[in-house]
């Protein structure tokens, strides 16, 4: 089992290590490569939920990303691959800096809800099963980017997600997939 990380280690660990002037999606992998997909995936949903997934093309990007890392996992991959194309692609360290330090106070109180809780949801079938539900909210974020914010649905989920993957929480992974259900309902009852 790879080792657990809270929220703030991960964003710290990023703007610690990188030492580049962009901070690109092939460092994210590079930097939590060993510690499994719950890292590599939460990131571009954070980014995607923030003020920044306001920008279009932010969120399908994103979304992109999460799809091509959460399907390697549905495979059974143990560490994430990403093409080329995508993996140079990134944001300013300087931002990632200033991010990191505004958010820091509200990643700790997160951290505190984080347990490892439902260790069954945390076998490798359920782990599988939820990864094919996170291809499917990444790939939902692009159409979700004509409508204002709606993508920010999908990154949540999956941000809750991939905090129970990364902090082997199943509770998370149960919060994050109730809010794929919600989501689901108030958007199709929206655009009814």
């Amino acid at each position: 089992m790879s080792e657990r990380m809270k929220l703030t280690d991960i964003l710290e660990t990023l703007d610690q290590q990188v030492e580049d002037e962009t901070i690109t999606l092939q460092d994210i992998v590079d930097t939590f490569n060993a510690r499994g997909f719950g890292p590599v995936v939460l990131l571009p949903a954070l980014i995607a939920l923030l003020p920044t997934g306001g920008v279009p093309g932010v969120p399908s990007l994103c979304g992109i990303f999460i799809a091509l890392m959460a399907i390697q996992l549905v495979f059974g991959r143990r560490s994430p691959w990403l093409p080329g194309t995508l993996a140079e692609r990134g944001i300013s360290h300087e931002r990632w800096h200033r991010v990191t330090q505004r958010v820091r106070p509200w990643t700790r109180r997160i951290d505190r809800f984080l347990a490892p809780r439902l260790s069954w949801l945390m076998g490798d079938v359920t782990q599988r099963l939820l990864a094919l539900l996170m291809v499917v909210l990444g790939l939902g974020m692009m159409p979700l980017e004509l409508l204002p914010f709606a993508a920010a649905i999908p990154a949540l989920a999956i941000v809750i997600m991939a905090l129970g993957l990364t902090a082997g929480d199943g509770l998370m992974m149960l919060i994050g997939l109730a809010i794929t259900v919600a989501g689901g309902v108030g958007l199709g009852l929206w655009l009814i």
